[in-house]
Protein backbone atom coordinates (compact mmCIF):
# COMPACT_ATOMS: atom_id res chain seq x y z
CA UNK A 1 0.00 0.00 0.00
CA UNK A 2 2.51 2.41 0.58
CA UNK A 3 4.04 1.89 -3.10
CA UNK A 4 0.83 2.33 -4.30
CA UNK A 5 0.93 5.92 -2.33
CA UNK A 6 4.46 7.04 -3.53
CA UNK A 7 3.53 5.83 -6.99
CA UNK A 8 0.38 8.59 -6.89
CA UNK A 9 2.24 11.45 -4.62
CA UNK A 10 5.23 11.13 -7.81
CA UNK A 11 1.83 11.54 -10.33
CA UNK A 12 0.89 14.34 -8.44
CA UNK A 13 4.29 16.13 -8.92
CA UNK A 14 4.63 15.59 -12.32
CA UNK A 15 0.87 16.43 -13.00
CA UNK A 16 1.85 20.03 -11.54
CA UNK A 17 4.13 20.46 -14.68
CA UNK A 18 0.93 20.32 -17.21
CA UNK A 19 -0.33 23.67 -17.14
CA UNK A 20 3.28 25.06 -17.35
CA UNK A 21 3.84 23.13 -20.29
CA UNK A 22 0.21 24.19 -21.53
CA UNK A 23 1.18 27.80 -21.08
CA UNK A 24 4.79 27.40 -22.67
CA UNK A 25 3.07 25.36 -25.82
CA UNK A 26 2.03 27.97 -28.38
CA UNK A 27 -0.67 25.49 -29.90
CA UNK A 28 -4.03 25.90 -29.56
CA UNK A 29 -5.85 23.32 -26.92
CA UNK A 30 -7.17 20.90 -29.30
CA UNK A 31 -3.94 20.70 -31.65
CA UNK A 32 -1.66 20.34 -28.73
CA UNK A 33 -4.02 17.27 -27.33
CA UNK A 34 -3.76 15.70 -30.47
CA UNK A 35 0.05 16.02 -30.30
CA UNK A 36 -0.09 15.08 -26.46
CA UNK A 37 -1.95 11.76 -27.34
CA UNK A 38 -0.05 10.62 -30.64
CA UNK A 39 3.40 11.27 -29.17
CA UNK A 40 2.07 9.33 -26.08
CA UNK A 41 0.55 6.16 -28.43
CA UNK A 42 3.73 6.18 -30.28
CA UNK A 43 6.41 5.74 -26.94
CA UNK A 44 4.05 3.78 -25.35
CA UNK A 45 3.90 1.36 -28.43
CA UNK A 46 7.49 1.02 -28.26
CA UNK A 47 8.11 1.11 -24.69
CA UNK A 48 5.61 -2.28 -24.39
CA UNK A 49 7.91 -3.64 -27.52
CA UNK A 50 10.71 -3.43 -25.37
CA UNK A 51 9.13 -4.83 -22.31
CA UNK A 52 7.70 -7.86 -23.94
CA UNK A 53 4.27 -7.26 -22.81
CA UNK A 54 1.66 -9.48 -24.26
CA UNK A 55 -1.00 -7.41 -26.32
CA UNK A 56 -3.42 -10.69 -26.69
CA UNK A 57 -6.49 -9.12 -25.17
CA UNK A 58 -9.87 -9.41 -27.92
CA UNK A 59 -10.99 -6.59 -30.64
CA UNK A 60 -13.86 -5.64 -27.93
CA UNK A 61 -11.92 -5.20 -24.93
CA UNK A 62 -9.59 -3.10 -27.21
CA UNK A 63 -12.21 -0.74 -28.03
CA UNK A 64 -13.73 -0.68 -24.42
CA UNK A 65 -10.22 0.85 -22.88
CA UNK A 66 -9.87 2.96 -26.22
CA UNK A 67 -13.43 4.48 -25.56
CA UNK A 68 -12.23 5.35 -22.14
CA UNK A 69 -9.11 7.55 -23.56
CA UNK A 70 -11.93 9.86 -25.13
CA UNK A 71 -12.78 10.70 -21.06
CA UNK A 72 -9.25 12.46 -20.65
CA UNK A 73 -8.75 13.47 -24.11
CA UNK A 74 -11.32 15.74 -23.57
CA UNK A 75 -10.80 16.38 -20.19
CA UNK A 76 -7.19 18.00 -21.50
CA UNK A 77 -9.19 19.78 -24.41
CA UNK A 78 -11.24 21.93 -21.35
CA UNK A 79 -8.32 22.04 -19.19
CA UNK A 80 -5.99 23.73 -21.62
CA UNK A 81 -8.65 25.84 -22.70
CA UNK A 82 -9.45 26.77 -18.81
CA UNK A 83 -5.57 28.20 -19.32
CA UNK A 84 -5.18 29.56 -22.43
CA UNK A 85 -8.72 31.34 -21.04
CA UNK A 86 -7.34 32.03 -18.16
CA UNK A 87 -4.10 31.19 -16.32
CA UNK A 88 -2.35 28.24 -15.06
CA UNK A 89 -3.32 29.25 -11.07
CA UNK A 90 -7.13 29.04 -12.80
CA UNK A 91 -7.36 26.26 -14.63
CA UNK A 92 -5.86 23.32 -11.90
CA UNK A 93 -7.85 25.52 -8.82
CA UNK A 94 -10.65 23.92 -10.92
CA UNK A 95 -9.26 20.75 -11.39
CA UNK A 96 -9.54 20.03 -7.72
CA UNK A 97 -13.56 20.04 -8.39
CA UNK A 98 -12.76 16.45 -9.69
CA UNK A 99 -13.23 14.73 -6.20
CA UNK A 100 -16.53 16.54 -6.19
CA UNK A 101 -17.82 14.91 -9.07
CA UNK A 102 -16.01 11.80 -7.99
CA UNK A 103 -18.20 11.96 -5.08
CA UNK A 104 -21.22 12.22 -6.88
CA UNK A 105 -20.57 10.35 -10.10
CA UNK A 106 -19.53 7.22 -8.33
CA UNK A 107 -22.76 6.25 -6.30
CA UNK A 108 -24.62 6.54 -9.75
CA UNK A 109 -22.78 4.68 -12.13
CA UNK A 110 -21.36 2.10 -9.74
CA UNK A 111 -24.87 1.76 -8.06
CA UNK A 112 -23.82 2.57 -4.41
CA UNK A 113 -24.69 4.52 -1.35
CA UNK A 114 -23.29 7.82 -1.59
CA UNK A 115 -20.60 8.30 0.92
CA UNK A 116 -21.26 11.80 3.22
CA UNK A 117 -17.57 11.84 4.30
CA UNK A 118 -16.53 12.06 0.63
CA UNK A 119 -18.11 15.05 0.04
CA UNK A 120 -17.09 16.44 3.62
CA UNK A 121 -13.30 16.13 1.90
CA UNK A 122 -13.73 17.54 -1.20
CA UNK A 123 -15.67 20.51 0.70
CA UNK A 124 -12.55 20.72 2.62
CA UNK A 125 -10.14 20.97 0.28
CA UNK A 126 -12.29 23.54 -1.66
CA UNK A 127 -12.17 26.05 1.22
CA UNK A 128 -8.55 25.57 1.10
CA UNK A 129 -8.07 26.18 -2.54
CA UNK A 130 -10.52 29.33 -1.85
CA UNK A 131 -8.45 30.29 0.54
CA UNK A 132 -5.27 29.89 -1.82
CA UNK A 133 -6.98 31.99 -4.53
CA UNK A 134 -9.47 34.32 -4.82
CA UNK A 135 -11.15 34.01 -8.17
CA UNK A 136 -11.56 36.99 -10.77
CA UNK A 137 -14.32 37.72 -12.14
CA UNK A 138 -12.71 38.56 -15.63
CA UNK A 139 -12.22 34.46 -15.69
CA UNK A 140 -15.74 33.37 -16.34
CA UNK A 141 -15.00 31.35 -19.45
CA UNK A 142 -11.68 30.00 -18.09
CA UNK A 143 -13.55 29.09 -14.36
CA UNK A 144 -16.44 27.34 -16.98
CA UNK A 145 -14.23 25.15 -18.79
CA UNK A 146 -12.07 24.09 -15.78
CA UNK A 147 -15.29 22.69 -14.14
CA UNK A 148 -15.95 20.75 -17.19
CA UNK A 149 -12.43 19.85 -17.47
CA UNK A 150 -12.80 18.09 -14.05
CA UNK A 151 -16.02 16.39 -14.21
CA UNK A 152 -14.45 14.60 -17.47
CA UNK A 153 -11.54 13.84 -15.09
CA UNK A 154 -13.62 12.46 -12.28
CA UNK A 155 -15.24 10.01 -15.43
CA UNK A 156 -11.80 9.21 -16.58
CA UNK A 157 -11.02 7.88 -13.12
CA UNK A 158 -14.13 6.10 -12.07
CA UNK A 159 -13.82 4.16 -15.73
CA UNK A 160 -10.24 3.44 -15.35
CA UNK A 161 -10.54 1.84 -11.36
CA UNK A 162 -12.42 -1.03 -13.06
CA UNK A 163 -9.82 -1.80 -16.22
CA UNK A 164 -6.75 -1.93 -14.15
CA UNK A 165 -8.02 -4.83 -12.20
CA UNK A 166 -7.76 -7.11 -15.34
CA UNK A 167 -4.78 -5.36 -17.45
CA UNK A 168 -1.75 -4.13 -17.89
CA UNK A 169 -1.29 -0.54 -16.94
CA UNK A 170 0.79 0.15 -20.41
CA UNK A 171 -1.60 -1.50 -22.19
CA UNK A 172 -4.32 0.48 -20.76
CA UNK A 173 -2.67 3.54 -21.55
CA UNK A 174 -1.82 2.23 -25.00
CA UNK A 175 -4.93 2.00 -26.04
CA UNK A 176 -6.63 5.11 -24.27
CA UNK A 177 -4.05 7.10 -25.92
CA UNK A 178 -4.39 5.67 -29.34
CA UNK A 179 -8.21 5.87 -28.97
CA UNK A 180 -7.85 9.83 -28.26
CA UNK A 181 -5.89 10.19 -31.03
CA UNK A 182 -8.29 8.57 -33.60
CA UNK A 183 -11.41 10.23 -32.11
CA UNK A 184 -9.65 13.71 -31.78
CA UNK A 185 -8.28 13.15 -35.13
CA UNK A 186 -11.73 12.89 -36.42
CA UNK A 187 -13.40 15.81 -35.14
CA UNK A 188 -9.89 17.99 -35.37
CA UNK A 189 -10.60 18.84 -39.34
CA UNK A 190 -14.14 20.35 -38.46
CA UNK A 191 -12.50 22.48 -35.56
CA UNK A 192 -10.21 23.74 -37.54
CA UNK A 193 -12.48 25.10 -39.52
CA UNK A 194 -14.11 27.16 -37.12
CA UNK A 195 -10.95 27.83 -35.48
CA UNK A 196 -7.94 27.93 -38.41
CA UNK A 197 -4.43 28.01 -37.51
CA UNK A 198 -1.26 29.20 -39.10
CA UNK A 199 0.47 26.06 -39.01
CA UNK A 200 -0.28 22.23 -38.46
CA UNK A 201 3.24 21.44 -37.97
CA UNK A 202 4.46 22.48 -34.31
CA UNK A 203 7.35 24.22 -33.84
CA UNK A 204 10.87 23.54 -32.61
CA UNK A 205 9.90 24.95 -29.28
CA UNK A 206 6.28 23.75 -28.54
CA UNK A 207 8.14 20.16 -30.58
CA UNK A 208 10.72 19.86 -27.60
CA UNK A 209 8.10 20.57 -25.36
CA UNK A 210 5.24 18.15 -26.24
CA UNK A 211 7.86 15.43 -26.29
CA UNK A 212 8.65 16.43 -22.82
CA UNK A 213 4.64 16.32 -22.06
CA UNK A 214 3.98 13.13 -23.52
CA UNK A 215 6.81 11.23 -22.01
CA UNK A 216 6.85 12.24 -18.60
CA UNK A 217 3.87 14.29 -17.70
CA UNK A 218 1.16 11.58 -19.73
CA UNK A 219 3.43 8.01 -20.29
CA UNK A 220 4.88 8.33 -16.48
CA UNK A 221 2.34 10.01 -15.06
CA UNK A 222 -0.82 7.92 -16.16
CA UNK A 223 1.60 4.70 -15.78
CA UNK A 224 1.95 5.67 -12.20
CA UNK A 225 -1.68 6.95 -11.99
CA UNK A 226 -2.93 3.34 -12.67
CA UNK A 227 -0.97 1.81 -10.93
CA UNK A 228 -1.98 3.72 -7.82
CA UNK A 229 -5.53 2.92 -8.64
CA UNK A 230 -4.91 -1.13 -8.29
CA UNK A 231 -4.79 -0.09 -4.30
CA UNK A 232 -6.27 2.87 -3.84
CA UNK A 233 -10.08 4.11 -4.75
CA UNK A 234 -11.05 6.14 -7.04
CA UNK A 235 -12.11 8.76 -5.13
CA UNK A 236 -8.62 9.13 -3.09
CA UNK A 237 -6.85 9.38 -5.50
CA UNK A 238 -8.61 12.38 -7.12
CA UNK A 239 -8.59 13.92 -3.70
CA UNK A 240 -4.77 13.47 -3.42
CA UNK A 241 -4.31 14.96 -6.82
CA UNK A 242 -5.63 18.06 -5.09
CA UNK A 243 -2.38 18.61 -3.93
CA UNK A 244 -2.14 19.42 -7.89
CA UNK A 245 -2.50 23.35 -7.68
CA UNK A 246 -0.17 23.97 -5.02
CA UNK A 247 3.15 22.88 -6.71
CA UNK A 248 1.54 24.39 -10.22
CA UNK A 249 0.35 27.59 -8.39
CA UNK A 250 4.39 27.46 -7.12
CA UNK A 251 5.58 27.06 -10.89
CA UNK A 252 3.00 29.36 -12.02
CA UNK A 253 4.50 31.82 -9.57
CA UNK A 254 8.48 31.11 -10.64
CA UNK A 255 7.78 30.68 -14.14
CA UNK A 256 5.43 33.21 -15.09
CA UNK A 257 5.32 35.63 -12.05
CA UNK A 258 1.39 35.93 -12.42
CA UNK A 259 1.42 38.32 -9.27
CA UNK A 260 0.21 35.82 -6.28
CA UNK A 261 1.95 36.28 -3.41
CA UNK A 262 2.22 33.52 -0.91
CA UNK A 263 0.82 35.04 2.10
CA UNK A 264 -0.77 33.85 5.30
CA UNK A 265 -4.53 32.84 3.34
CA UNK A 266 -1.77 30.40 1.04
CA UNK A 267 -0.15 28.49 4.24
CA UNK A 268 -3.49 28.70 5.97
CA UNK A 269 -5.30 26.88 2.52
CA UNK A 270 -2.32 24.34 2.58
CA UNK A 271 -3.04 23.30 5.73
CA UNK A 272 -7.12 22.25 4.78
CA UNK A 273 -5.78 20.79 1.64
CA UNK A 274 -3.35 18.45 3.53
CA UNK A 275 -5.74 17.55 6.00
CA UNK A 276 -8.28 16.58 3.58
CA UNK A 277 -5.99 14.42 1.67
CA UNK A 278 -4.45 13.30 4.73
CA UNK A 279 -7.62 12.77 6.22
CA UNK A 280 -8.88 10.96 3.32
CA UNK A 281 -5.65 8.35 3.46
CA UNK A 282 -5.81 7.11 7.01
CA UNK A 283 -9.34 6.51 7.69
CA UNK A 284 -9.61 4.12 4.92
CA UNK A 285 -6.21 2.40 6.36
CA UNK A 286 -7.82 2.57 10.06
CA UNK A 287 -11.39 0.75 8.10
CA UNK A 288 -9.46 -2.08 6.62
CA UNK A 289 -7.72 -3.08 10.32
Amino acid sequence: MKNSYLKLHLAVILSGFTGIFGKLISLNEVLLVWYRTFFSAIILFFLIKLTRISTKINKREKINIAKIGVFITVHWIFFYASIKYSNISIGVVCYCLTSFFTAIFEPLLNKTKLVFSQLLFSAITLLGISLIFHFDNSYHIGILLGCLSSAFAALYTIYNEKLVKYHNTKIINYYQMAGGTICLGIFLPFYLMFFPVKSFIPGASDFYYLILLSLFCTVGLYVLFAEALKKIPAFTTNITFNLEPIYAIILAFVFFNEGKEINKSFYLGFFFVMTSVILQTIIPSRKKK
